[in-house]
């Protein structure tokens, strides 16, 4: 069994046990903070090239002081040390989590960084279509808004939470979190993606969603298949309710398939398909 007692901070390895952090602490102060959530199978982590380049761009656009390591990838050597460490072979999910260094109020006073990974064991070492297709609700209490902070990944997660709070007193699966103006953003932690007519659709960037780093994996696997893809127009609840399918997806889990949402049942014939190439694609080299 996993050991999974170690923690990576800045470069040095703790144990659980005797590690903390400062009250002062900006994340936990602010949510002056962005992170990075990855799948690995045994030391081989998934899209780890692409979680940098999002982070990467996410602490630019927050003005933070992109460390070395994080500038060149040398820290996947860390955590690649972290896992063997933490003696996780298979299944793992890692979280990385970059902080500003504390000082300051709302007003940092400097822009360097910490940096914080931490594993869990997953069950799963693959990507799993679940069998059990999930029921979705629609969360409009909140709406998200759209600007440069939109489709960051930061420690900010309110609405998403809100969001959980709300599917799970109205016995759903999951809610989808629209815009100010009334267009589909994404799931609690996930992207959605719509199949009608053996078309492929996704909200643009442009409508406020994260950039998942899952969603840049099926539009690269869709576009290889030669599916017709639409990522630049907005999506509405009416077209949910047309679709043939309907599936989120997230770095962790791959793909979800929809069943229903309102009185609408869908399929999931392309959500197994993808499940498919999305494993050989992140298949150990």
């Amino acid at each position: 069994m996993p050991v999974n007692s170690f923690i990576l901070f800045n470069g040095h390895y703790h144990r659980k046990e005797d590690f903390g952090l400062s009250y002062q602490n900006r994340a936990f102060c602010y949510g002056d903070a962005l992170f990075e959530t990855m799948h690995a199978n045994g030391t081989h982590i998934h899209f780890f090239a692409d979680h940098m380049i999002r982070l990467r761009l996410g602490m630019k656009t927050l003005g933070m002081k992109i460390p070395f390591n994080i500038e060149h990838d040398s820290i996947e050597k860390e955590i690649i040390k972290l896992l063997h460490k933490n003696k996780l072979y298979q299944g793992v999910r890692i979280r990385l989590t970059v902080f500003r260094n504390e000082g300051g109020k709302y007003t940092p006073r400097d822009n360097s960084v910490s940096y914080l990974a931490e594993t869990e064991y997953l069950e799963k070492e693959h990507y799993e279509l679940n069998r059990k297709g999930l029921i979705l609700g629609l969360y409009d209490q909140i709406k998200k808004p759209v600007n440069k902070l939109s489709n960051l990944k930061s420690a900010n997660a309110l609405i998403y939470i809100q969001a959980g709070l709300y599917a799970q007193q109205n016995n759903c699966d999951d809610c989808l979190i629209i815009n100010e103006q009334n267009h589909l953003t994404e799931g609690i932690s996930s992207n959605i993606f719509l199949i009608k007519d053996n078309t492929l659709y996704t909200p643009p960037l442009s409508d406020g969603p994260v950039a998942g780093i899952m969603r840049k994996q099926i539009l690269r696997i869709a576009d290889s298949l030669n599916f017709k893809i639409i990522n630049n127009q907005s999506c509405d609840e009416p077209q949910l309710l047309q679709a043939d399918e309907v599936f989120l997806t997230n770095s962790i889990s791959g793909i979800k398939w929809v069943v229903g949402y309102k009185h609408r049942r869908y399929f999931n014939h392309t959500a197994k398909l993808l499940t498919d190439e999305l494993n050989k694609l992140s298949a150990i080299p």
